[in-house]
């Protein structure tokens, strides 16, 4: 493997440097790949892991040329799918062209795609409904905006699936005051999780720790167990009361309050779910202001912990405990923005990892969720449902759209003329 191949790229070994590199500790098991042909790659592991093949097979694992730098690609993308770069401008639109040599013969069936950029999802989706677009961004349709869909459109085909993205709690753990294990306690004791999903995606959301709820997860807490963990239980008041009284035994009540920015990066998708959060904490004695980041500053500041709560949404590649448990609650992941950093629990990262028995591979998960709830290492508030719609006109997209997040291709979709 040469320096500038995109292994060392991801595991930071290479001269050459990525932005952002959040996938980094997806491969930190991976010790070497070695070219051995055209057609051939081996990889070389440190240890066994049964899901480096999903990992590789996901969306979030493109295949970057060795010979093209990473500036390069920021501005001019080469890769391996079924459409090639053609332009890209910003606040307007990205398009790309049928690639002419993708590997699978007759395919994709379009000439091309090109991608609006609307930044206001309301004018987007009464675009959609005069016929503009062809397709809604794959799973950006609220529960809400669905409803537009389906009473203004009702020629539009549109179908609601699990996301596997969580909104979710982050808490600056080397900020004061919420360096105090008992404070965090009390943020997650005071989350009301349906109260989100009523009012936001009117009923239709799902309550889990940090993988994918069942009955669509593989991987996700049974309901029993999930009962048990601390803001979990259904008596809210009760979860509620137990709060207050950590936050008084802190110093804070009715006559000191706690005054806090609630940061969020300033789109709808994040901006709602804040707003709620910021009421439901008055009810625990904090005082939160909403702190709207553009998304340009958004993943830097966290990146760099420059703030003190938050309201985040974390979306997976796939569903797998190492794409999560690396990517979100390892030491030192750039994508792990709160902190927190477990070495008895990241050895059973890595157990996990190894087990190639499925069902007890499953047992471990759920020790390991579990201890992360209780730990408050990144409350879930709760995990999102979002739909995608497309004209009649539009052929093949319900196959894609029920491989949710396993790679958008639009290789297999067509139009009717």
């Amino acid at each position: 493997m040469t320096s500038n191949a995109p292994g060392t790229w991801l595991l930071g070994k290479s001269q050459e440097k990525l932005r952002a590199n959040p996938r980094k500790a997806w491969y930190q098991n991976l010790e070497e790949v070695t070219a051995d042909g055209n057609f051939t790659a081996t990889f070389r592991l440190k240890r066994p892991q049964p899901a480096i093949i999903a990992l590789l097979a996901s969306g979030y694992a493109p295949v970057y040329p060795c010979h093209v730098p990473p500036r390069e690609m920021r501005q001019h993308p080469i890769g391996t799918g079924p459409f090639k770069f053609v332009e890209f401008k910003p606040n307007e639109h990205i398009k790309v062209a049928r690639n002419p040599d993708y590997w699978k013969s007759g395919r994709p069936y379009l000439d091309g795609i090109e991608y609006t950029v609307t930044p206001n999802r309301s004018t987007a989706i009464l675009s959609f409904i005069a016929g503009k677009f062809d397709v809604t961004f794959p799973f950006e349709v609220t529960v809400p905006l669905l409803r537009d869909v389906k009473s203004q459109a009702p020629q539009a085909i549109c179908e609601l699936v699990p996301a596997n993205a969580s909104a979710n709690l982050i808490v600056n753990r080397d900020a004061a005051p919420f360096d105090n294990r008992e404070m965090r306690r009390a943020l997650a004791l005071a989350l009301d999780r349906k109260a989100f999903i009523d009012i936001l995606a009117e009923g239709q959301g799902d309550i889990g720790g940090a993988m994918q709820p069942l009955p669509e997860g593989v991987w996700g807490l049974p309901p029993d167990m999930l009962a048990t963990l601390p803001g979990y239980g259904p008596d809210v008041q009760k979860n509620r009361a137990e709060a207050r009284g950590i936050m008084e035994k802190l110093g804070y009540g009715l006559d000191k309050r706690l005054a806090v920015k609630v940061s969020e990066r300033n789109i709808a998708i994040f901006r709602d779910p804040a707003v709620i959060l910021i009421d439901q904490l008055k009810e625990i004695y904090v005082d939160g202001e909403l702190d709207p980041i553009e998304t340009a500053n958004w993943f830097p500041q966290i990146y760099r912990k420059d703030y003190k709560i938050g309201l985040n949404l974390t979306g997976v590649g796939v569903d797998d405990p190492d794409a999560q448990f690396f990517e979100n609650y390892a030491c030192g992941s750039q994508r792990n923005y709160t902190g927190y950093c477990n070495p008895e629990l990241q050895k059973l990262f890595d157990q996990q990892s190894m087990e190639s028995d499925q069902e007890k591979r499953k047992r471990l998960v759920w020790e390991i969720d579990r201890r992360l709830q209780e730990d408050q290492a990144r409350p879930i508030v709760y995990h999102l449902r979002f739909a995608t719609c497309w004209q009649p006109r539009v052929k093949g997209l319900r196959m894609m759209v029920n491989s949710v997040f396993n790679g958008w291709r639009f290789e297999d979709v067509w139009l009717d003329e």
